[in-house]
């Protein structure tokens, strides 16, 4: 092959792999941001609304791993045409719902296919790009998939404004066919060279069952809180689930997940990195817009448009990073990039009430640019290793198994973080209502409120300078609330630095 044709087949792998998982990236980011539409319009009731965002990613963490051994068993690219497939029929049967219960279950479906495609973008990568090209590859996935998740909001709220938001889901169809085209036209099958041993059937049954069940007791966790018997039944049943299949996959000839794999320092260790880091990550993405928006007064569409310079700073150095990662090894980045990442958060803490967006570029730029420095440093580095540490023939398992940490340190993150919130929250509010004059009805209907977060409202009754002051006092908890979200943020930051400092200590054993 000349080098032009090398070049050319290396473009046409990365269009194949990045055009479907930022299909599915931006479908998760651009949702959220419609989910008013949706409930204005299909008349959806505040379950129904959540189980249109949890549903996808219960099923999602469930089968993410079970996708990325498929891949390995039956063809990469075979098992990302089917996941394709599922992904596209299902965006348009979301697009088409005439009621909430068929949206919730199209979404099941949708993060079924999701599973199926996520972990093979980076398998086939893998398997196409030597490992010495590798790291650059993976920069450019991560840069256009991130680009286009931060860019969701984006377009959830411009087509929810226009009445369109069946078209976030509609988006996905031409997107899915093109990237099905590239794929099945250009993009070369694979597979790992023990592929003839067969489907690891019971490893996948309890897999799923133990993702499924701790994710969905997760999920749940916050509503319903721990000690409700839906939840800990379901984290019950998702721990057993995990013992079975660890003492399946010790016996079976052809395991789904090699448990050897995890003897690999590099892998183990860049795990625990993504399972702390991930988890700031959607603590920081799920509690700085809400701030944004229900404290300092930023409309929702400025809100979202506050992300950009993190975008810039991930697109602009992912692959510069994922090049210096091949060359040097990733310990220095993954070392540096959650310290900048730390900082980031800790940098957002500074301020106390705002004016709102005006004051955006002395309040809130600095950490988000820090924030995105960091992150751009991390995530090519960080995928790179994954994916080299556990051997090319393993790198559907790797990609499926570092996906379900990622997802699942979302959902524990949320799980633990919301009650500490509003814990914190309630804490602060009361304390600052205390020197009010509020009579008792009142104060009972304040606490009513305050299971709302940010959201809370001055009580019925309240008027005049009283209700101005504890308006100020809702506004002023929150932004402390965020504050302690923050430090938190910070340290499981700084743990993953740390980690990767103690794990990825010489290059030539990160790449073994």
């Amino acid at each position: 092959m000349t080098e032009k044709q090398s070049r050319s087949a290396d473009a046409w792998v990365l269009a194949g792999t990045i055009l479907p998982s930022a299909m599915a990236f931006i479908d998760q980011s651009a949702v959220n941001i419609t989910l008013p539409a949706i409930q204005s319009d299909l008349q959806a009731s505040g379950a129904q609304l959540l189980w249109t965002i949890n549903g996808y990613t219960l099923m999602l963490a469930a089968l993410i791993i079970v996708g990325g051994t498929l891949g390995d068993r039956i063809g990469r690219r075979r098992t990302y045409l089917i996941g394709i497939s599922i992904f596209v029929a299902s965006s348009a049967a979301c697009g088409f719902s005439p009621d909430p219960l068929f949206l919730v279950i199209a979404r099941l479906v949708q993060g079924t296919g999701g599973a199926l495609m996520i972990p093979g973008s980076l398998s086939i990568i893998s398997a196409h790009f030597p490992q010495e090209r590798r790291g650059g590859a993976i920069g450019t996935w991560s840069a256009a998939t991130t680009i286009t998740t931060a860019g969701g909001p984006i377009l959830g709220g411009f087509l929810a404004g226009a009445g369109l938001w069946r078209l976030v889901f509609f988006i996905n169809v031409p997107i899915g066919i093109i990237a099905f085209i590239i794929l099945f036209t250009r993009v070369p099958e694979s597979r790992a060279a023990d592929a003839d041993r067969g489907v690891d059937f019971a490893g996948a049954a309890t897999a799923a069952v133990a993702l499924a069940g701790i994710s969905y007791g997760l999920i749940a966790a916050p509503d319903r809180g721990f000690s409700s018997p839906f939840v800990y039944s379901a984290l019950i049943l998702g721990l057993v689930a995990l013992l079975l299949f660890i003492a399946v996959e010790r016996r079976v000839a052809s395991p789904m997940v090699p448990l050897g794999i995890f003897r690999s320092l590099p892998f183990s260790g860049a795990n625990l990195l993504t399972l702390f880091l991930y988890g700031s990550l959607t603590a920081f993405s799920f509690f700085l817009p809400l701030t944004m928006v229900q404290a300092q007064g930023y409309r929702e569409s400025v809100a979202g448009l506050t992300m950009l310079p993190f975008v810039v700073m991930l697109a602009g150095m992912s692959r510069f990073a994922g090049r210096l990662a091949d060359r040097t090894g990733p310990r220095l980045l993954l070392t540096v990039g959650p310290l900048l990442v730390g900082v980031g958060y800790l940098l957002t803490t500074l301020s106390g009430l705002t004016r709102g967006a005006s004051t955006y570029w002395s309040t809130y730029f600095p950490g988000i640019l820090v924030f995105g420095m960091g992150m751009g440093t991390t995530v090519a580095p960080l995928t790179t290793t994954v994916m080299n540490s556990a051997g090319g023939e393993r790198s559907g398992t790797a990609s499926g198994v570092n996906n379900a940490v990622s997802r699942i340190a979302g959902v524990f993150a949320i799980a633990v973080l919301g009650p500490v919130a509003l814990f914190h929250f309630s804490n602060l509010v009361q304390a600052g209502a205390s020197g009010l004059d509020l009579t008792g009805a009142q104060m009972h209907s304040l606490n009513q409120e305050l299971s709302n977060l940010g959201n809370a409202r001055v009580p019925p009754g309240v008027s005049g300078d009283t209700a101005a002051k504890l308006s100020t006092v809702l506004q002023s908890s929150f932004v402390g609330t965020f504050r302690l979200i923050m430090y938190i943020c910070a340290g499981l930051a700084w743990l993953s630095a740390l980690l990767a400092n103690i794990f990825l200590r010489h290059r030539k054993e990160t790449d073994s």
